[in-house]
Parts: structure tokens; C-alpha cells; sequence
């Protein structure tokens, strides 16, 4: 009993500490309301004292009620078995799927608003669809269209060569940096025909690659989206065996992510690129961001080049601060150890930043998904914009109202919270697995905690305007 009461005194005293650090920044955030909303229902600031104390409250809980690691040894539960057509019939929805979206991107309007191209890569394709893997599973590789045209040309039974195992996921690491620069500073991102060629280049590289290494090996290290998909998947209550869907509790398919090379990275860059969407719609940016344009535009450079390089550098360095911010845990917990490598400590908790990429997604995409994701709906009736009803849906407007402020200031504090207390109970779990000593095992997660108070500052500060 008086070795409990002790650590719980030390865990409050490392609380209190961090209690005092995290709420700085969302104390100058209050200045803004998410959005310009003026209508919240309490103050941002207490909002940022509360998501705090939750995750210090979990911190100290998880220590006293949660002795063992449970996560890591969960198992799955039988559901049902797919139809063996199924696959076959996903795999030709996903190319045509495509090919109608390459059809509207070259022959269709070029005005962004009535082409179906912009809204379904950036609003159906790059957004919706990771977030529901993480309800539903890895819901992409059945309609997967370059993974379809892979099989249909016998990829994946005759690779050229092994994928090379130092490789990793820093390919897909890469890619995705390259769609988050496309995403927020390509001044093309919402033209169609700029969108078709990226769409055709992107699906050459992914045929190129499955047929040197094989589609399972090229698509579960190197293909950017479908290792988005797939990482995030393994969050999911739903999971797949060949044909067999099985059941498992939420979170607990994350331990048993592959730890490869670029693991971390990719799940930082997730963090950055969402980050710097939310700093690059604030009012600090809005500062900053044409102060580096004329000093480029000085160079002699032309606005647009000026423009793509200041949202370039302002790219980089949100990935750099994720970067530094996860490296402080790791640090942290290096210095128990051991003799444990730092970029090995990185590549075991790697998981444990899933639930907050979940959670930055949610709070940043949420309501462009429920707003804009209406316009799919008139979007697929008259794919080229030209006027035309497929399906008597063309008519169909967006309801901009549909949601108020303060609901979409209350879904991105709880993905927020609950997104990082989820990271914090995996990284509980796979501390009483990495280090043999409870104790230490104990001391490793005040780091993590500096973590994840770290990210919900960050994620908060963001969404109040930064």
C-alpha cells in the first residue's frame, strides 16, 4: 500500500509539472474561435485544461489499474467468410471507378466546382476512405485498380526480385510527402487535367513496382496509399484473413503492426502534413507565409514559385517539429534501455501514434467530408460537368449549414482527446513488453506523456486559429 500511495505521488508530481508546460499554448489560442466561431459552447481555453487533465488522469490511471500488457496478446474472434467472387468484383469496380474519374479529369470541364476529378481524389479517395479503414478495415485493397490490373497481369506470381528489406516504407514515406506537398501547395491541385496525369503517373509507378517485387511486398512497403490504408486498418475492430473477416477489439490489431524500417516516418509525415493544413489556414501563417513570398518574390522568383516554395518550407518544418517532438519520447525512454537504439525504440512505438493521425485527420478533414462530400452526389450524376443526369442526382446542392460550430469544435476536442489517450494505453501496453523492469517500464511513459500533451497542444493550438 505504501509503494502504491508512493507512486501515485510521483506521478502526480510529474503531472503537475506538465500541467504548467502544455497549457501555454492553448491559453494564447483563445484570442480565435475554431473557425471564427464566437458561438462555442465554454471557452477554447478550458477546452485545452480539460483535454490535459484527461490525458494526466489516463497517465496515472493506467499505472495503478493496468499491471500488465493486455493489448499485445489479444486475440480475434471468427466472423463470416467472404464470397470468393467478391474480390474479383471489387477489383473491376475499382477501375472503372477510375477510369471514370480519368475520363472526367481529360475530357471533362475544367472548372473545379463541376468536374468530378478534384473532389473525389481530394475529399472520397485521400480522405474519406482512410478514415473508414479505420472503422471497416483495409477497405482499399479490394478495389485497389492498379492492384486489379497487377493480377490480372500475373505480378504477383513472378517478381523479378525481393523487396529489399533496408528499403522499408521510406518509399512510401516519399509518396506520401509528395501528396501532402500536392494536397497544400501545389497551385494545380484542384485542376483536372493536372490531376489525370498525376492519377496515370501514380499508377504506372505502383505496376512498375509490383511487377519487380510482387503486389503483396511493393503494396505493403512502397505504394503510399496503401500503406496509409493499411497502417491505419490495424486500428480497426474488423480484420481479414484471406476471405475470413474476424473480430477484434479496437486498437488491439496495432501491436502487431510490422516494425520496418519508416514505420515512424511515415506516421510522422501523416502528423505533419495535417498539421501544417491547420497552421497554414491560421493567422500566424497568415503573417509569416507572405513575409517569406516577397523575400522569395525579391529573388526574382514569380509569385506562384514564390508561393510553392514559402508552403514547401512551411511543409518541411511541420514535419521536422512532429519529428522532434515524437524523437523527445524516444529520447526519453532510450536513457532506460539499456543499450536499445534509439531508431529501434522508434520503430516499437510506432503504433502508438495511429490513434493521434486518427484523431489530427478527424479534426481537420471532419467537416470537409460531411460539407463537400455532398457534392459527390450531383458530382457522380454529371461527371464531366456538362449538364447531364445520370442518376437524377445532378440537382442536388450542398447544405453548407448543416453543420454549426460548435459540433464541429466538439467531434475535433473529443477525436482529439480521445485519439491520444488511445496512444497512451498503447504505449502503457508495449512499455510493460519492452522493458522488463515495471518499474522503469512506469518511469519510460512520462515521456510519452510529454508526447502526447505535446500533440493535443499542438493539434488544439492549431485548430484555434494558431
Amino acid at each position: 500500500m505504501r509503494m502504491l500511495t508512493r507512486r501515485l505521488r510521483h506521478r502526480a508530481a510529474t503531472a503537475g509539472l506538465l500541467v504548467g508546460s502544455a497549457l501555454v499554448l492553448p491559453d494564447a489560442a483563445d484570442a480565435h474561435g475554431i473557425g471564427g466561431a464566437t458561438d462555442l459552447p465554454i471557452p477554447g481555453w478550458l477546452f485545452a485544461w480539460g483535454a490535459t487533465a484527461v490525458l494526466i488522469l489516463s497517465f496515472v490511471a493506467l499505472g495503478v489499474l493496468w499491471p500488465k500488457p493486455r493489448l499485445e496478446a489479444m486475440g480475434r474472434r471468427s466472423g463470416f467468410v467472404l464470397p470468393r467472387q467478391l474480390d474479383v468484383l471489387a477489383g473491376v469496380a475499382g477501375v472503372a471507378l477510375t477510369g471514370i474519374v480519368l475520363i472526367s479529369a481529360f475530357a471533362g470541364t475544367t472548372d473545379t466546382a463541376t468536374n468530378l476529378a478534384p473532389t473525389f481524389v481530394w475529399v472520397a479517395f485521400w480522405v474519406a476512405v482512410p478514415l473508414a479503414s479505420v472503422v471497416l478495415g483495409d477497405i482499399y485493397t479490394p478495389f485497389d485498380p492498379w492492384r486489379a490490373i497487377a493480377r490480372v497481369c500475373g505480378f504477383g506470381s513472378r517478381a523479378v526480385r525481393a523487396y529489399p528489406a533496408r528499403l522499408g516504407r521510406w518509399p512510401a514515406v516519399a509518396g506520401l510527402v509528395v501528396i501532402g506537398w500536392m494536397e497544400l501547395v501545389w497551385i494545380r491541385r484542384d485542376d483536372p487535367r493536372a490531376l489525370g496525369v498525376v492519377i496515370l503517373a501514380y499508377g504506372a509507378i505502383q505496376l512498375a513496382g509490383m511487377a519487380r517485387y510482387g503486389i503483396t511486398a511493393w503494396r505493403r512497403n512502397a505504394d503510399p496509399f496503401a500503406v496509409y490504408v493499411h497502417i491505419l486498418s490495424h486500428a480497426a475492430p474488423v480484420a481479414t484473413e484471406g476471405r475470413r473477416v474476424m473480430w477484434r477489439t479496437p486498437l488491439s490489431g496495432l501491436p502487431a503492426l510490422a516494425v520496418v524500417p519508416g514505420t515512424a516516418a511515415t506516421l510522422c509525415v501523416l502528423l505533419g502534413t495535417t498539421s501544417f493544413d491547420g497552421l497554414s489556414r491560421g493567422g500566424l501563417w497568415q503573417q509569416i507565409g507572405p513575409r517569406l513570398g516577397s523575400a522569395f518574390a525579391d529573388l526574382g522568383l514569380s509569385p506562384a514559385i514564390a508561393n510553392q516554395l514559402t508552403g514547401t518550407l512551411g511543409l518541411a518544418l511541420a514535419i521536422g517539429l512532429v519529428v522532434s517532438v515524437y524523437r523527445v519520447g524516444v529520447a526519453g525512454m532510450q536513457r532506460l534501455s539499456r543499450g536499445a537504439e534509439g531508431d529501434a525504440l522508434a520503430g516499437r512505438f510506432a503504433h502508438t501514434l495511429v490513434p493521434i493521425a486518427v484523431a489530427y485527420v478527424v479534426a481537420h478533414y471532419f467537416s470537409l467530408v460531411v460539407v463537400q462530400g455532398q457534392a459527390l452526389g450531383a458530382l457522380a450524376s454529371d461527371p464531366l460537368g456538362r449538364g447531364a443526369n445520370l442518376f437524377g442526382t445532378a440537382s442536388l446542392t450542398v447544405n453548407y449549414t448543416l453543420l454549426s460550430a460548435a459540433t464541429v469544435w466538439g467531434v475535433q476536442v473529443v477525436a482529439l482527446v480521445t485519439g491520444h489517450v488511445g496512444g497512451l494505453v498503447l504505449a502503457h501496453d508495449r512499455a510493460l513488453t519492452t522493458f522488463a523492469d515495471h518499474r522503469r517500464a512506469m518511469r519510460s511513459q512520462r515521456w510519452m506523456l510529454v508526447v502526447m500533451v505535446g500533440f493535443t497542444s499542438l493539434g488544439l493550438w492549431l485548430l484555434s486559429g494558431a
